[in-house]
């Protein structure tokens, strides 16, 4: 089979030769001569890189339904983008942030800064970032003000605070208060690093955080410090247990797999998952502006998830609990707490996108793998934009959204700004 899909593959492309580079065509060889495309397993899916969606089984191999469901997950990229059942009335309401493909955003993501306590290698370029100037990040009051906007106008009921390193802010805790008392916003959320997350959790939980995501890509020190390019793997780990001990209600660990760096430790991430209670996201490597994005550094959804069933036959995928789910979630017998897949570059979730980005510069990017921005600071400080304005000018950004971003090998090649100046 794995030789009669790789001919098959090579007609294909070959076929496909006049709109392809001979460097992509080779690329493109290369990674599939090196990638297992099937299992033998009936409980995994064909591990097909590019394949639309290459999502695990766990139907009962009698209950006849397998074949069926696996038709169902291979259809069309066409199929794939056409527009997720949502609630219309909702998508009505809050026209200003529903996309031409039906997709409401109620989910913001904001970068409070750009400056960090750590240097990640897919995160911070080797030569550094020339950071924005702290009068060109939006202010206490402006973040407040747009997350009225966006949860009145728009229907925003999450919203995530990231960096950069948003611990480093000083008005943290004050931002995490102000956005919580916003009437719609339901949840209130955190991607850190946990450096210097420990002696800020109670006030933070105080004033309304109810979630984080903690970065430890992972659990050797000197590989830490190598990843990492700075000491901090035992405070990162006290801040964890301390999330736990005071009731945070979820805590997550993304894990950023990199092959060579840290692809050996995926069972000691999942070991971790059995002790804590704590949802492991295994996120797949992708690329951004400085960070020496190489396909073979990519290590696929379906290898991971390979090794780790090898270990433990009894993990089994979570239903869903919302079409707009970024990560594919698993449960392992007898274990505290569970695994999750993160698959933006081997199996998309576009199709029920429901995030947007404002970044620490005051700019909304509607898609994390887009380049397409525009500056709501500006509006507000240069045109002093009213909140009909600011509205308008949001839904346009929206509205032009495309269906999905590109795919792996050209993303590789795209303009796009370093991670730290995005936000996790």
């Amino acid at each position: 089979k794995r030789h009669f899909s790789f001919i098959l593959y090579l007609s294909f492309i070959i076929m496909q030769r006049g709109r392809r580079s001979p460097a992509t065509i080779l690329r493109q060889l290369l990674l599939v001569s090196r990638t297992p495309l099937f299992s033998n397993n009936k409980n995994c899916a064909p591990k097909k890189l590019y394949a639309a969606n290459p999502l695990p089984l766990f139907e009962d191999e009698n209950d006849g339904k397998t074949k069926t469901e696996w038709k169902k997950r291979r259809q069309t990229t066409a199929d794939e983008l056409k527009p997720p059942t949502t609630n219309t009335n909702t998508n009505q309401q809050f026209s200003m942030l529903t996309d031409t493909f039906n997709r409401h955003h109620d989910y913001l993501r904001i970068s409070l800064t750009e400056r960090c306590n750590l240097r990640c290698l897919y995160c911070m370029p080797e030569d550094g970032i020339d950071l924005a100037p702290k009068n060109d990040l939006l202010t206490t009051e402006e973040i407040e003000r747009l997350v009225k906007l966006f949860a009145k106008e728009g229907g925003v009921r999450k919203v995530r605070l990231t960096g950069g390193e948003p611990t480093v802010r000083k008005d943290l805790i004050d931002i995490v208060e102000r956005i919580s008392r916003i009437d719609g916003i339901e949840h209130v959320a955190m991607t850190t690093n946990g450096v210097a997350l420990k002696s800020k959790l109670d006030a933070l939980k105080r004033n309304g955080l109810k979630s984080i995501n903690v970065s430890l890509d992972s659990l050797v020190k000197a590989k830490f410090e190598f990843m990492t390019r700075r000491d901090g793997l035992e405070k990162v780990l006290k801040s964890i247990d301390e999330a736990i001990r005071i009731g945070i209600e979820t805590v997550k660990v993304n894990v950023v797999v990199v092959r060579g760096q840290n692809d050996d430790e995926l069972l000691d991430f999942v070991q971790f998952a059995k002790e804590k209670p704590v949802n492991v996201r295994f996120i797949e490597y992708m690329p951004f502006n400085g960070n020496k994005w190489e396909t073979r550094k990519m290590v696929s959804y379906a290898e991971m998830f390979d090794t780790i069933q090898k270990k433990y036959p009894s993990i089994a995928r979570i239903p869903d609990e919302t079409k707009s789910e970024v990560g594919k979630n698993f449960q392992v017998d007898d274990f505290q707490g569970t695994v999750s897949f993160v698959t933006s570059m081997t199996n998309h979730f576009c199709g029920g996108c429901n995030r947007l980005r404002i970044l620490a510069d005051g700019n909304l990017k509607v898609c994390l793998f887009g380049n397409a921005e525009v500056s709501l600071r500006d509006a507000m400080r240069v045109d002093n934009a009213s909140d009909d304005d600011l509205k308008a000018i949001v839904e346009g950004a929206v509205k032009r959204k495309k269906a999905k971003h590109a795919g792996m090998e050209n993303l590789a090649f795209m303009e796009n700004r370093s991670m730290i100046r995005i936000g996790g």
